[in-house]
């Protein structure tokens, strides 16, 4: 990958990718947003990988986008939007990646996580934190608004928590995190990688293609009222129950053993 900025290691059925540009805290630079889109394209494709967990080197998992490359092309662009537009554009379109994945993501955050680097935690399906991570969407702090970390964060946390962050600039704990459900769990720096991969093996360990279904109908419905969400999501089960695989499942369950699928 372009200068190993992004690092990938698959264990079995499930991939781990690293961000790995330790020096500007893995931020979410123009190389970084275009490589990691692209790998989470060709992952998409691969149906034997279950799960994905997405992490960073060095001292933080990730504090955004890269200041430094967007003062430059700000002193480069005298007539001012065209690049921010497409900058917050792409990072937007790769947050929605995320969401479209058949496989589930998990983030391993250490460190701070900030601004788009905060959004990047709220966007993924789950996430396991040290417990001395930090949380923040801090752009306020120097004048700038963390708008478009806002939609994810929000879509996470209390409304009334999510203003206060964006509006004081303040971080967040991991225990905090945890108790607002930005994250799933805090668990001590030493455990970190250990608990994140058995959480991604349990996901890894379920029938893929059911997993992938209910992924896309648990983002799907979210946006519906109730009643039109019991009509989706009642045709994406139906659609399930006649997966063969799944009345493997069933049939397995109800004579108590392990089931054998054949397309898992």
């Amino acid at each position: 990958m372009t200068q190993d900025i992004l690092l990938r290691e698959d264990k079995n059925d499930v991939t781990i990718l690293t961000l790995n540009t330790p020096k500007s805290l893995n931020a979410l630079s123009d190389a970084m947003l275009a490589t990691l889109h692209a790998e989470l394209d060709t992952i998409a494709g691969n149906p034997k990988i279950r799960a994905i967990i997405l992490r960073g080197t060095g001292k933080a998992f990730c504090a955004g986008h890269d200041l430094k490359e967007m003062t430059a092309a700000r002193a480069a662009d005298d007539a001012g939007q065209t690049y921010f537009n497409d900058l917050f554009s792409r990072c937007g379109a790769l947050m929605q990646r995320i969401l479209t994945l058949p496989q589930p993501v998990i983030a391993q955050v250490h460190g701070i996580a900030t601004a788009a680097g905060c959004q990047l935690v709220a966007t993924c399906d789950m996430a396991v934190a040290a417990d001395t991570t930090r949380f923040g969407v801090n752009g306020v702090n120097i004048g700038l608004f963390c708008s478009t970390p806002m939609v994810a964060l929000s879509r996470n946390i209390p409304r009334k928590r999510a203003f206060e962050m964006l509006t004081t600039g303040r971080f967040m704990s991991a225990q905090e995190a945890e108790a607002y459900g930005l994250i799933n769990m805090s668990v001590h720096e030493g455990a970190l990688d250990a608990e994140t991969l058995q959480l991604a093996q349990t996901v890894a360990g379920k029938l893929g293609k059911a997993v992938k279904i209910g992924k896309q109908a648990f983002y799907e419905q979210l946006q519906m009222p109730i009643s039109e969400a019991y009509n989706y999501t009642g045709e994406v089960m139906a659609a399930n129950m006649m997966y063969k695989d799944t009345a493997e499942g069933v049939a397995a369950f109800l004579e108590k053993r392990e089931p054998t699928w054949q397309n898992p």
